[in-house]
């Protein structure tokens, strides 16, 4: 039953005993999503509502971001690292009824990496340099050299039907995947709905017959809502929100350190961000605590270019020298470099709560040191048009992260990079990042990105702001959630309403 219609449905049942009814979670966001299609997508709204619900990869990451089996059911490395086989699940079928198999995953890998589809992913997975199906379950791909991170990587890889290897926008508006929910309706400034995926090949699950994302654009809407048992679950809720509803009835806020970042993005193609002095002096103007105390209510620490969730490789802040706050250092710096104060810029706003209270802080902060901001607040298709197309000078935004520093790293500053909207090219970088994917030892890895966080955090691009808490507000009657690091609704799967 629906969790809106929860009272109502009870009264009748209580009065026509054994009357079925379908069980719906009802899940509020604040914005309908920019698109479906998991091979183009960049946005948390599509993200939360495609990926390991209607999509599946090869692989799959877990709720410790563990590397998982999800569409393979195992398989084999080469001794020499260079040849990965793949062992396909057998029975696994597309939600069009067709059946899955080793020709589909080969077109997904190559959708991927066509120039004429220009996936945003496609940089994890260029060391692939040649794909055999052998079987119907069995395929192999052929690197250029070791890929470490090629696992990890291949999770975010979802797996399509092969009739789309070439067609860029049919999955926008009517996906079509092989995970626990397939897609149902997509009514505008409403609501996308997901039905129950029957042949799922996992034995009970789902056990909802339904999901329902709506859009709510006000906050105030979502909170009421969930109180009132209107909506199931508010994914990826605000600081402002998380505290407003700790503590209310029938309300848990779950809550874990997220991999997903807040940044202030840099065109270097356009003076003067070209030069590293510039954006090094605007690292100099921030200050990340006074922005996490005033805009994120304290949910959150300062952010290097790797989150400390990933405790293996990130990088203590504190050591960042840029990152202690110096206005007039940096006035040395914009003056050494050229600038003329003032200096009137303007800077995109990705339409969240969260990201539009950073933007108003960041304003004034880099007004100190003479930089004159203007804000220009977009609807999302907008904010990710004008950042796919590089058209901006600055940028606030949420991104999402990755368990391994490749995926992130590789994909946005290298050289060419598939998120490489920065624009920015920097030699040492690029030996680096291709080390660093082609290295397998551990200790090695580590000192090389090592290297990649301290020369990024300063001169790069990217003036990494802070890593937050990701909350997730869940109404006492949806039982068996679970909040992943990565942002996924994965535990969908496994949630019932109570009845």
């Amino acid at each position: 039953m629906t969790l809106k219609t929860f009272a109502a449905t009870l009264a009748a049942t209580t009065m026509l005993a054994g009357a079925a009814t379908a069980a719906t979670l009802d899940i509020a966001i604040d914005s309908a999503p920019a698109g479906l299609d998991p091979h183009l997508i960049t946005a948390f709204n599509s993200v939360v509502i495609v990926q390991d619900n209607i999509y599946e990869g090869l692989t799959g990451v877990d709720k410790d971001l563990a590397i998982v089996p999800r569409l393979a059911e195992f398989w084999e490395v080469s001794e020499d690292g260079l040849t990965y086989t793949f062992k396909l699940r057998e029975g696994v079928t597309f939600h069009d009824g067709s059946a899955m198999d080793a020709e589909d995953v080969a077109a997904s890998i190559r959708r991927v990496q066509s120039e004429a589809i220009a996936s945003p992913l496609a940089s994890r997975v260029t060391p692939i340099t040649n794909i055999e199906v052998t079987d119907p379950t069995t395929v192999v791909f052929t690197l250029d050299a070791p890929f470490a991170p090629i696992l990890s990587s291949l999770a975010s890889i979802a797996i399509v039907p092969a009739e789309f290897e070439t067609e860029a926008e049919a999955l926008q508006q009517a996906p079509v995947g092989t995970g626990p929910f397939k897609f149902a309706q997509w009514q505008p400034n409403g609501f996308i709905s997901l039905d129950k995926n029957a042949e799922y090949y996992v034995e009970g699950k789902p056990a909802l017959d339904e999901v329902v994302f709506n859009f709510v654009p006000e906050a105030a809407t979502r909170q009421v809502g969930i109180t009132s048992g209107e909506y199931g679950l508010l994914p990826g809720i605000d600081p402002a929100t998380a505290l407003q509803l700790q503590g209310q009835p029938g309300v848990t806020v779950q809550e874990t350190r997220d991999i997903a970042y807040t940044l202030l993005g840099m065109n270097v193609s356009r003076e003067p961000f070209d030069d590293p002095r510039v954006r090094t002096a605007i690292n100099m103007l921030l200050n990340r605590q006074e922005i996490i105390d005033g805009a994120l209510f304290g949910m959150g620490v300062p952010a290097g270019p790797l989150s400390p969730a990933l405790v293996n490789w990130a990088l203590d802040p504190a050591e960042y020298a840029c990152y202690t706050t110096d206005v007039e250092g940096a006035k040395a710096l914009l003056a050494e470099a050229g600038v003329e104060t003032p200096l009137a810029i303007t800077m995109n706003v990705l339409p969240r709560q969260d990201t539009r209270d950073i933007a108003q802080v960041v304003q004034q902060q880099l007004a100190a040191g003479g930089i004159e901001v203007q804000l220009i607040n977009q609807e999302i298709g907008q904010f990710v048009q004008d950042w796919r197309n590089s058209n901006f000078d600055l940028f606030i935004s949420a991104n999402g992260g990755s368990p391994d520093p490749d995926e992130y790293f590789y994909r946005t500053f290298y050289g060419g990079g598939s998120t490489n909207v920065f624009k920015y090219e920097d030699e040492e970088i690029d030996a680096w990042l291709d080390e660093g994917r082609t290295t397998t030892d551990s200790a090695a890895r580590k000192e090389i990105y090592d290297n990649v966080q301290r020369k990024l955090a300063c001169e790069g691009p990217a003036a990494h702001i802070a890593y937050g808490s990701l909350n997730t507000a869940v109404n006492e009657g949806v039982i068996g959630f679970e909040i992943y690091p990565n942002g996924r609704l994965t535990s969908l799967v496994n949630v019932t309403v109570a009845e």
